[in-house]
């Protein structure tokens, strides 16, 4: 079965980046290389068991097993220990990265309370990192299974570009709702 957001894309998506970015090579379009989802626990050096329902809970949202994130090194002021599980990551690609932003921006973030769209901020690399608050958004979690409310961040990591403008014009085409401020109302 094809991913939509995968085949739109392919077929609308890149010829609207090749005018947005003056490239002729498609190979050079900016592109989605993966997405790391990454859950921090720092509560599980107390209680260990809180790492298990985070794996499971970000199981069923990314839909492929995490790898689990140890400390690595010890600080006596937050009671942890080097080796100590205190989080969660899965990194996403291909068709499952596709499913994901697909469901993520048509699904989950609509899902927020007093939602206004998403900071503009990229990093020096241009890829896009979004920090969620509450796992609830996502409608893969029943929310009477939850022990905890866990924080997640969703980094985009995105290649061939050479400016957040066209990490930007990338993320926008692929439904990411960012907040709209008065500088680009008026272009």
């Amino acid at each position: 079965m094809a991913v939509r957001l995968k085949e739109k894309y392919k077929s609308e998506i890149v010829p609207e980046l090749k005018e947005v970015c003056g490239r002729e090579n498609v190979m050079s379009i900016p592109r989605l290389e993966k997405v790391v989802i990454n859950m921090g626990i720092g509560e599980a050096a107390r209680e260990a068991k809180l790492i298990d329902g985070a794996l499971a809970e970000l199981t069923l949202i990314a839909g492929q097993k995490p790898k689990v994130r140890m400390a690595k090194k010890s600080i006596s002021n937050f009671k942890l220990r080097e080796g100590m599980k205190i989080g969660a990551a899965v990194t996403l690609r291909g068709d499952r990265m596709y499913e994901f932003v697909d469901r993520l921006v048509n699904v989950a973030i609509p899902r927020v309370r007093d939602f206004r769209g998403v900071p503009k901020k990229f990093d020096n690399g241009f890829n896009y990192t979004l920090g969620i608050k509450d796992q609830s958004i996502f409608p893969e979690i029943v929310m009477d299974d939850v022990s905890k409310v866990h924080g997640m961040n969703v980094t985009f990591v995105i290649r061939n570009t050479n400016s957040a403008n066209e990490s930007a014009a990338l993320l926008t085409k692929l439904g990411m709702p960012f907040v709209k401020s008065a500088n680009t109302e008026k272009e």
